[in-house]
């Protein structure tokens, strides 16, 4: 091959996407419509402090390890993990919280110690969880969601009844504790949707949470951003920011170029991963595929209140990772999913990078990241934003028993209309399309146009799914598809 290329956006999927293609030998150029690079996963620094926007949890390394291998390098040319011990630790009550720790062996103890013969229960339920993952991970995400007969495998006929039970079955059909439930069921909040609603077969990602771990990027998520693009770089990829592409051009059936600013950009495959419906309106409408009905009955994942808050002491009782789920787990659900609102009692999560790194804040201060989930598509103000601000930081100060409101420097927030002003997404969601049955692997929105030849589409509303080693893999499936049909 050796196509012009256009790419529209510059997160994890287009750069993976960039990499593969310029490997091939495409003339391959990114056009990121910010000031830098990465889409969701920037940076925002200040006063000495540092903060990811988006992810912040680095799960899966044998994803990021196989992206890299792919190119004849490995994570650590380009940046250094830490595995965080503990993992997270998730709070009930007031100084009442259970630690997850680094080995399967010292969860199973924690667990034991909450619930006697929990521990015998974690085990069978992990080892089915870990089967999972390598029927998943190592196999069926590399496929490109092209057709159902990809979802049939040996293996696959074996687990039919786990497409068709739930996460939340599953667990309670071993566990009893509501505490143990809400930390079993955690994990399928990465995939967009409530436990309930998910596979029993996604039991994979708790197998990423408990058995391979948690860890972080020194100087963060971003880090690999960096990373990716000193890779595609490498590779003679161009990438170019300030670029806000405002139409894709179609003749005769074919995209033929990108438009930005009055500039047309002539190009032989446009590739996008950009919100997908988003970058649908940027087509005549002859030429979209999904219509605004067929967007408004999907389940996307949640919308986020975040807040970076840079503190003038070091926070206590709180790890790197702190869940608060001292409030109704399933209530919070219903608020997101099934009567869209802003939740009366929010759980929420807070990440301290600096407890980890020391790059993340100055010598005795704090980076605190504060996320609230919500539905996406709900009214968004600077009063509602200041109103969850207290009522999250006012739990938090009774929790963990401390007082630090008088403490912040300063706060900064980021919210529904900052996803949709930023990257055009979609009612503001912040994680894409919730993988539910009937949004799993071909029944996704396609890599590839069925109206315009040579569009093709990447990211979390497309194949595989929502986060961020979904998208490396849905980079890599789009790339494979190019050359395939090229």
């Amino acid at each position: 091959m050796n196509k012009k290329i256009s790419i529209i956006g510059s997160g994890f999927s287009s750069l993976a996407a960039a990499s593969y293609l310029a490997k091939a030998g495409n003339n391959v150029t990114i056009y990121e419509k910010n000031q830098t690079v990465g889409g969701r996963a920037r940076q925002f620094k200040k006063d000495g402090f540092t903060f990811d926007i988006g992810p912040t949890w680095y799960w899966m390394p044998d994803v990021f390890e196989r992206f890299f291998n792919d190119f004849g390098k490995v994570p650590s040319d380009y940046y250094q993990l830490i595995k965080l011990n503990p993992a997270y630790s998730v709070y009930f009550g007031n100084n009442d919280f259970i630690t997850i720790e680094d080995t399967l062996e010292k969860i199973c103890n924690a667990f034991e110690a909450e619930e006697k013969g929990s521990a015998i229960k974690l085990k069978k339920f992990m080892a089915e969880a870990l089967d999972n993952y390598n029927i998943a991970i190592k196999d069926l995400v590399y496929r490109p969601g092209v057709s159902p007969l990809e979802l049939v495998t040996t293996a696959t006929m074996k687990k039919v009844g786990q497409f068709f039970s739930t996460i939340s079955k599953e667990v309670r059909k071993e566990f009893s504790n509501p505490r143990l439930v809400s930390i079993l069921e955690f994990p399928a909040l990465f995939l967009g949707a409530k436990p309930s609603n998910t596979p029993a077969f996604y039991s994979f990602m708790n197998y990423a949470d408990f058995g391979l771990g948690t860890f972080h990027p020194v100087d963060g998520m971003y880090s690999v951003i960096n990373g990716m693009k000193e890779l595609a770089e490498s590779l003679g990829v161009i990438i170019k920011t300030n670029q806000n592409v405002s139409e894709i051009i179609v003749e005769n059936g074919e995209a033929s170029a990108v438009k930005i600013d009055n500039e047309i950009i002539k190009s032989d495959i446009v590739l996008s991963g950009a919100d997908y419906h988003h970058t649908e309106t940027l087509l005549p409408q002859k030429f979209r595929q999904y219509s605004e009905a067929y967007w408004e009955r999907k389940t996307f994942a949640p919308s986020s209140l975040l807040f970076y808050v840079g503190f003038d002491k070091k926070i206590e009782n709180v790890d790197h990772h702190t869940l608060f789920f001292d409030v109704d787990f399933e209530k919070h659900s219903q608020e997101i999913y099934d009567t869209p609102a802003w939740p009366e009692d929010p759980l929420f999560y807070a990440s301290f990078p600096s407890k980890t790194d020391e790059n993340a804040a100055p010598k005795g201060k704090e980076a605190g990241i504060f996320l609230i989930p919500l539905a996406p598509g709900l009214e968004d103000t600077p009063e509602l934003r200041e109103k969850f601000y207290e009522k999250i930081m006012t739990r938090f100060e009774r929790l963990t028993s401390q007082e630090v409101k008088k403490h912040v420097i300063f706060k900064e927030s980021f919210c529904i209309n900052d996803f949709i002003e930023d990257y055009n997404s979609y009612k503001g969601n912040a994680y894409g399309l919730a993988n539910t049955l009937l949004q799993t692997a071909f029944l996704r929105p396609k890599l590839k146009s069925k109206k315009v030849k040579n569009l093709y589409f990447t990211g979390q509303l497309s194949v595989p799914g929502p986060g961020v080693p979904p998208s490396l893999i849905s980079g890599k499936l789009v790339a494979g598809l190019i050359e395939k049909n090229n």
